[in-house]
């Protein structure tokens, strides 16, 4: 018997993980993937919320990850902070080339 959640063994008979509490499973659980570390780099910044969204909607449909730091809306009108546009470093050619072709990069 296993426990779901932290993954102890328990002999047959127990019903219950004395840790945490929740019911166990005949079956341990699945092993978690090793964590790996993702460089990201800022590729674009925006005060516009309407940019934002553009943006993320066209990353999104070309399937790339990204993440805009900053985008709260709070944030870039009160506090004058803006959008920070973070994607994977081997995406980041490909991000810049898409912003380009949208006009919010100039062409180099």
């Amino acid at each position: 018997m296993f426990c779901p959640k932290c993954g102890a063994e328990y002999r047959e008979g127990f019903v219950k993980c004395a840790d945490c509490g929740v019911a166990l499973v005949k079956e341990p659980p699945p092993q978690e993937d090793d964590v790996q570390y993702i460089e990201m780099v800022e590729v674009f910044s925006t005060y516009n919320s309407g940019d934002i969204a553009v943006i993320k909607s066209v990353l999104d449909g070309d399937g790339i990850h990204y993440n805009f730091s900053g985008e709260s809306t709070l944030m870039m009108v009160a506090a004058g902070a803006y959008a920070r546009l973070l994607v994977q470093a081997d995406q980041a050619g490909r991000v810049r080339d898409i912003l380009q072709e949208m006009e919010f990069l100039e062409k180099k």
